[in-house]
């Protein structure tokens, strides 16, 4: 992995929108066109049921090694507490950082009951234990990287002489995904990187985010040049800015508040509340522009808050479109003011 001060930029493979030949073949151009990362969701169901995706991230991601020489890749974001036990976790990502040695990382988070009810018929439950159960699944996967036969019983994991027998020599790097403090915080604490979203308050990342980021860190004695800070770029860029705006809507559930999504199990239901979104709220979620140099003036204020790794995640259905016009007008910008 490059140092902290290089600026990255990274593509997000939208694993809800796409099947996995057509998610993989964007992908492939991302590297081509010289974006630095490939970063795919991990759902078991989708935002939308027409139309919808949800191609399993975890072998998608092998065979975006196989296809690619260069781009660092992985998760962003997968829960290793409920349909992936943390030892599972441990052993996919030690083959995947055998395979692709310095280019897989694996981003986790606590997870959302729309894809984890339907899949295990479990009871959601609260933040609290969701995070407990983070928690305790990292320090399991990194037993599980760094030691033989692991006997581990915590108060939700349990192995018995476990041995993942292929690992790298050097384990796979972990970010976390922060939505509010108590994630950051973690993050700042035991994590390589911080994944957040954009188009949210300012306030969130000056106030919450970012400050319980150096609060973990001070915790654990590091600085801030030992985590890399992502951020998700919500970013909708055409020539036509009608149509920059309208592919924003297969977006919608996004500009859905936390509590309005809370408990949403279902496709079909997360569709039916998105769609009653107006344009005008769906598009406050993004960069929306037709114009290079308004994308990177919009981007700049992230860059200024510290993030050194972005990653951009485009709305619209014509991918190819997309990835070779930032790549040609976007990036070069990016790179030429922020290194």
């Amino acid at each position: 992995m490059t140092s902290h001060s290089n600026l990255k930029l990274g593509y997000k493979a939208s694993a809800e929108q796409f099947g996995p030949r057509e998610l993989l073949e964007f992908s492939v151009l991302a590297e081509e066109v010289g974006f630095d990362s490939v970063w795919v969701s991990d759902h078991f169901q989708p935002w939308r049921h027409p139309g919808g995706h949800a191609p399993f991230s975890l072998s998608w991601l092998a065979a975006l090694g196989e296809r690619t020489c260069r781009i660092a890749m992985g998760t962003s974001v997968a829960t290793p507490t409920f349909r992936y036990p943390p030892a599972i976790m441990a052993q996919a990502f030690g083959t995947l950082g055998v395979l692709y040695p310095g280019r897989v990382i694996l981003g986790v988070g606590t997870g959302e009951s729309l894809n984890e009810v339907s899949a295990t018929g479990m009871e959601w439950p609260g933040f609290k234990e969701r995070f407990e159960r983070l928690k305790e699944s990292l320090e399991l996967i990194r037993l599980l990287w760094t030691q033989e036969r692991v006997s581990f019983s915590g108060n939700y994991f349990r192995t018995i002489n476990a041995t993942i027998y292929d690992r790298p020599e050097e384990p796979v790097p972990i970010y976390i995904g922060a939505a509010g403090p108590t994630a950051a915080k973690l993050a700042g604490q035991v994590a390589s990187g911080f994944i957040c979203t954009s188009g949210k308050a300012p306030e969130l990342y000056t106030e919450t985010l970012l400050p319980n980021v150096q609060a973990g860190l001070d915790e654990s004695g590091r600085g801030m040049h030992d985590i890399e800070k992502m951020i998700e770029m919500k970013v909708s860029f055409d020539p036509d800015i009608d149509r920059a705006r309208n592919d924003t809507r297969w977006w919608a559930a996004l500009a859905l508040s936390p509590k309005e999504k809370t408990n949403v199990e279902d496709p079909l239901q997360m569709e039916r509340l998105a769609d009653a979104l107006p344009l005008e709220r769906i598009t406050s979620r993004w960069i929306v522009s037709s114009d290079p140099q308004e994308q990177v003036a919009r981007i700049r204020p992230y860059i200024e808050l510290g993030f050194t790794h972005l990653v951009f995640h485009a709305p619209g259905a014509d991918q190819e479109k997309f990835l070779r016009l930032y790549a040609e007008q976007v990036l070069p910008l990016l790179r030429k003011e922020f290194g």
